[in-house]
């Protein structure tokens, strides 16, 4: 049997998987391992599955023992694996897509309608029983026939559209390309950001992060949108730049915010909770039981099909 390395601990039905297809060594306490221990405890492996709290990069990775030929991203992002330095090491890199859209695009619109409607807000007034009702108490944004830009129409952002779509928000879209017909189910193409921003109410951010979409969202790019526009991030925390956020919402340019990511989770930039419009979460995009045990198992099956193939359709380098 082929011995894996698991870095953090799965729901049991997924554990009971790997053990039976490999010699796991499983984290029975979810203990976060420092990189000294990762290293440590791959020795005499031949893959590790790894998660998001993983860092992965070149120093990380030329550490790692020469029998490591695969790394399972526990995720469908891999922004935490450096890709060139496991190719040049002759490791194999996959994630885990597909499985964890539903979740995740549920969570977008939850976002999405807490920072519109100020949900925050009324739960704090909510539990402190201190509210009074008047015609202007609490008004946030209605959902319906606003104009909701989606940044990167991939299958999390198609499947937020088609809710968003369903809610009576009019739907634009940007893209590395533009979809077909079929696919933009009547959404509106945009082939810049600045021409998206310059129409999005609310915003969506479903882009995968790169070293091209680190900081996308920054004090220039908000400049772009209307005044009292919504802000909403369900992709990773790199993608926004936080003292440009936050200082937009001090200067009420942006109305509000929703994010289930953030820059150095799960620390959050102090200046968030200063401000009341914010709506956060910890990053509970793919948090239900169904969607985490599909994902850990494909991350199994993606190394069984390594080994048993030599290849594998996740592969992402």
């Amino acid at each position: 049997m082929k011995k894996i390395l698991i870095t953090r601990k799965l729901i049991k039905d997924s554990e009971d998987k790997a053990t039976k297809i490999f010699e796991a060594k499983l984290n029975s306490n979810d203990e976060l391992y420092s990189r000294a221990k990762v290293i440590e405890m791959s020795q005499g492996c031949e893959a590790v599955l790894t998660s998001l709290t993983d860092k992965m990069d070149e120093e990380m990775i030329n550490k790692l023992p020469n029998t490591i030929k695969v790394i399972s991203n526990f995720a469908v992002g891999f922004g935490n694996i450096d890709l060139e330095a496991a190719k040049k090491k002759g490791i194999a890199v996959t994630n885990t897509p597909e499985v964890l859209s539903d979740a995740t695009a549920e969570i977008g619109i939850l976002l999405i309608l807490g920072a519109c409607r100020r949900v925050s807000e009324g739960i704090q007034s909510a539990k402190e029983s201190n509210w009074k009702w008047s015609a202007d108490y609490l008004i946030g944004k209605q959902l319906t026939g606003t104009r909701l830009g989606i940044l990167g129409m991939g299958r999390i952002g198609q499947k937020i559209a088609a809710i968003a779509k369903s809610l009576g928000m009019i739907i634009h879209y940007h893209n590395r390309s533009k979809l077909s017909v079929e696919k933009e189910q009547g959404a509106i193409y945009h082939d810049s950001l600045r021409s998206l921003f310059e129409v999005s109410d609310v915003l969506s951010i479903c882009c995968p992060a790169t070293k091209e979409t680190e900081n996308l969202i920054n004090k220039e790019t908000l400049e772009y949108f209307p005044t009292g526009a919504v802000i909403t991030n369900v992709a990773r925390g790199d993608i926004v730049d936080d003292v440009a956020l936050i200082d937009a919402l001090n200067k009420k340019k942006i109305f509000a915010a929703g994010l289930d990511v953030y820059k150095g989770e799960p620390n959050l930039n102090p200046g968030y909770l200063k401000i009341k419009s914010v709506f956060i979460l910890p990053h509970l995009g793919s948090a239900t039981k169904h969607t985490r045990i599909a994902m850990a198992n494909l991350a199994i099956d993606n190394i069984y099909e390594f080994f048993k193939t030599g290849n594998c359709k996740n592969k992402v380098n």
